[in-house]
């Protein structure tokens, strides 16, 4: 199915290099239309600044953004204070915090095909008296979806969180069986919509070292994890576990695996960014509405210079647009 319907693009935190990838993007001949979210302005400095020659177009709503190369369409959302590269101000978290939700608006009217998110600086958002732990978090409350799935893509290897922005010690009392087996029906789900994998095989980390070491070294395994397995599979689910983590991640353990759930954010994300640092995308699955984002946080000492890398972001609008049904 060939769509035209745009994609929406917001520029995330306006002092780190968000509004420098989607400038990049606009440099080149593109397939997709794209909508920037962004202040218009902040885009011309940016703009300015890296040497870039960029026409910024007014967006409007109904019309198919242009594809040329060195133009960016542009719904323009102010900041609040003047803004400089590499310096955060938390007088700014309010729109950065509008263009997702703007996003989000859009994609569920039929505006928008889907969103692509760059990345936001949580600290100066909840500096600002915004509550805010992260996209996937503040979207699914927006959507009422109660229970989002964090997965990153790089290559062939996609690793989802049973639990995302968590402090450590807090991973272990957000783990229940009910939560698990939710996390794996709603990987199930989209793995079989948006990748086509009719009988996905997913295999499941432990908690603990070892898995537990039979119940020596922590019961979650026992008590939690292995008990939403069983409901997994009587549902119909392939799902196998659970693996000690340090061992799972060997590439002939991963053969004929579609995917890995994890326990926690920076037991399973780092050996996938150590895969596809730069190349990899952030997936929201379980929402209404199709969402990527870079694999990758602000750069606050890279905005302006033009040596942020846009691989990543590059590879986010792709994924988001073949999710949506955009034609390659």
């Amino acid at each position: 199915m060939t769509s035209r319907v745009p994609l929406a693009l917001t520029a995330g935190e306006p002092a780190g290099i968000g509004p420098d990838l989607c400038l990049a993007i606009a440099a080149q001949p593109r397939s997709e239309p794209l909508v920037c979210l962004a202040d218009r302005e902040l885009l011309g400095q940016r703009a300015a600044q890296l040497g870039l020659n960029c026409t910024l177009r007014d967006y409007a709503p109904g019309s198919v953004p242009s594809t040329a190369a060195h133009e960016l369409t542009v719904l323009h959302l102010p900041l609040a204070a003047p803004c400089r590269a590499g310096q955060l101000d938390p007088r700014n978290g309010l729109q950065v915090v509008a263009l997702i939700e703007r996003a989000v608006d859009g994609c569920l009217s039929g505006e928008f095909a889907a969103m692509v998110t760059a990345p936001v600086q949580k600290s100066v958002i909840n500096d600002a008296g915004i509550a805010f732990s992260g996209h996937t978090e503040h979207i699914a409350a927006r959507v009422g979806t109660p229970h989002p799935v964090m997965m990153l893509v790089a290559g062939g290897l996609r690793v989802a969180l049973a639990t995302t922005h968590l402090p450590l010690r807090a991973v272990s009392d957000a783990l229940s069986v009910a939560g698990l087996l939710q996390t794996l029906q709603t990987l199930q789900h989209d793995l079989q919509r948006h990748w086509r994998i009719a009988r996905p095989r997913i295999a499941v980390c432990g908690l603990n070292p070892h898995a537990g070491e039979a119940g020596y070294l922590g019961d979650e395994e026992h008590r939690i994890i292995e008990p939403a397995l069983h409901q997994a599979r009587q549902l119909g689910i392939d799902a196998q576990g659970p693996y000690p983590a340090d061992t799972l991640f060997v590439p002939r353990q991963l053969v004929g695996v579609d995917a890995v759930l994890a326990m926690y954010h920076d037991q399973g994300l780092p050996v996938l960014k150590h895969a596809g640092f730069g190349e990899a995308v952030n997936v929201t699955l379980g929402l209404p509405l199709v969402r990527t984002s870079v694999d990758h946080g602000t750069a606050l000492s890279l905005a302006g210079s033009g040596g942020a890398e846009v691989g990543s972001f590059r590879a986010a609008i792709a994924l988001a647009a073949a999710m949506a049904g955009h034609s390659p």
